[in-house]
């Protein structure tokens, strides 16, 4: 991790963004003392997640599209 200046970031923001693309992280100072760190961000996802990811970690109820018990129904309506 390299570091380098308020200063000299002004004085050259595109060659320290073109090093930051490259990879490299850089700790910005004021004063001696680091005051923020930059560094590339990761790369998106390109391809969509496979289906199934979680295939078998929980099962769905039978009863999950039931209705409600008419006592829950009423505590989210705050009565």
């Amino acid at each position: 991790m390299s570091t380098i200046s308020q200063q000299e970031l002004v004085h050259d923001v595109i060659s320290v963004l073109n090093r930051i693309a490259a990879g490299e992280q850089i700790v910005i100072t004021r004063g001696g003392r680091p005051i923020a760190e930059l560094r590339p961000v990761a790369p998106s996802r390109v391809t969509p997640r496979p289906f199934g990811l979680a295939a078998g970690e929980f099962v769905v109820p039978d009863d999950f599209d039931c209705p409600l018990p008419e006592q829950l129904l009423r505590e989210f309506e705050g009565q």
